[in-house]
């Protein structure tokens, strides 16, 4: 018996346990039912996973009874080939065995890049997982661009990830912005729904195009102030889809581009990026269903513009 949990000690593999309610039901419907995906009972099958009904092995066809202990562990995941494991310095905000979620300063990559090939949030995520002697790569839920600071969530696991996927899909994740934008944005502008493409001539940046995907995000003003003379305004932004530089391109779009946003228009004279931070981030716990809400202030260089228009 010792031997056994000398066993599992070693054994770092993702593993959820369930209860079974319905008698009779075969093990395969009611994995779809926990919601265990497709591909990840290929991988469990093929790739070193393990589904057991009451502490024996069992295959998909099996017929449960109420009560069985089911246990499912997935396979170790493998790294993809260009993701180096680097050791760093990680804001992290909360962390529990399925979702880490972190302070993503401004300057740095969510995910390497050609032209930053080193030290995004991915490498160093996988050097804190590979401290925890976790068999995981990094997924991102909800990623930032570069020079965008703020909240970001990380799934520990394939499976987790394909459960966030999900409730993303229907709108369950909900972000808000924070932003500083040129000029004063007019009270009557709550909601731009307008759908963005990517621009021809340029493979980074993306513009409202016709033939684009439907894009919607609600502005909310703060504040109309002055920085030096300069009109701007202080917003709030809630995404009800994620499309890349969403916020960026539709700010610009109607004419307030962001401060520091010198691909879409702004103006680098203030601020050495664009003024745009990830202040709070609210969803349901993978696992348990628990709703969870993180709210984070603003760095300080967006804080410095406000700050200084207040005297």
């Amino acid at each position: 018996m010792s031997h056994s949990s000398q066993m599992s000690k070693m054994d770092t593999r993702f593993t959820l346990h369930f209860i079974a309610e319905k008698e009779g039901q075969l093990l395969r419907e009611a994995l779809t039912e926990w919601r265990i995906s497709k591909r990840a009972l290929t991988a469990i099958k093929f790739d070193g996973g393990l589904l057991t009904v009451n502490d024996v092995e069992r295959n998909v066809r099996h017929p449960l009874r109420v009560g069985d202990r089911v246990e499912v562990k997935f396979p170790p995941e493998e790294k993809s080939e260009g993701l180096a494991v680097e050791h760093g310095e990680l804001s992290i905000i909360y962390e529990d065995e399925a979702i880490l979620v972190l302070n993503k300063p401004a300057h740095q990559s969510t995910i390497p890049s050609r032209e930053h090939p080193t030290h995004s949030i991915a490498n160093l995520v996988c050097g804190h997982f590979q401290q925890q002697g976790l068999a995981s790569t990094a997924h991102i839920v909800t990623r930032l661009d570069r020079d965008t600071s703020g909240l970001l969530c990380i799934a520990k696991h394939a499976h987790i990830h394909h459960l966030t996927g999900l409730a993303q899909r229907s709108g369950e994740i909900s972000r808000q912005y924070e932003a500083i934008v040129h000029g004063h944005v007019a009270q009557d502008i709550h909601s731009i729904i307008a759908p963005i493409g990517r621009k021809e001539t340029s493979i980074i940046e993306r513009e409202v195009r016709e033939d684009g995907q439907f894009a919607h995000t609600d502005v909310t003003i703060l504040r109309h102030f002055y920085f030096q003379n300069e009109p701007m305004t202080h917003i709030q932004l809630k995404l009800h889809t994620g499309r890349t530089h969403q916020i960026r391109v539709h700010m610009a779009y109607v004419g307030h581009p962001l401060v520091g946003d010198e691909l879409y228009g702004g103006s680098r004279e203030h601020i050495n990026r664009q003024a745009l931070h990830c202040v709070s981030l609210k969803m349901n716990h993978p696992l348990t269903g628990e709703s969870l809400q993180f709210t984070n202030s603003l760095n300080e260089d967006m804080q410095r513009l406000l700050n200084s228009s207040l005297v």
